[in-house]
């Protein structure tokens, strides 16, 4: 018989919890947090989910299974990443697309 595999607790939020981020087109207000530039966790709200209208664009959105997420949003998480008022956990810098950079 094997032994229990320990599982040891979540305790990133405890570290870094989640913050406030308002979206710049509709005002809808999540909780975000930035792992790293490539990834976000991001908690809706009811009131978030009423707010959004990309949501409200969307029709198979009501459910969130057709829902991909929404553009202005992940442009509003972003400015407060680079702005800082969002921290990036990982102390990475900023990602350049140097072939955007010297066409």
């Amino acid at each position: 018989m094997s032994e229990p595999v320990a599982v040891r607790p979540d305790v990133r939020l405890d570290d870094s919890p989640m913050q406030p981020v308002t979206c710049t087109r509709c005002s809808a207000r999540v909780e975000a947090r930035k792992s790293s530039w490539e990834q976000t966790t991001i908690q809706w709200s009811a009131a978030a989910i009423t707010a959004c209208q990309e949501r409200r664009e969307n029709p198979g959105a009501s459910d969130g299974v057709g829902f991909a997420g929404c553009s202005s949003l992940a442009e509003s998480i972003r400015e407060a990443a680079v702005s800082g008022s969002l921290p990036v956990q990982s102390g990475d810098p900023l990602p350049v697309n140097d072939e955007a950079a010297h066409p």
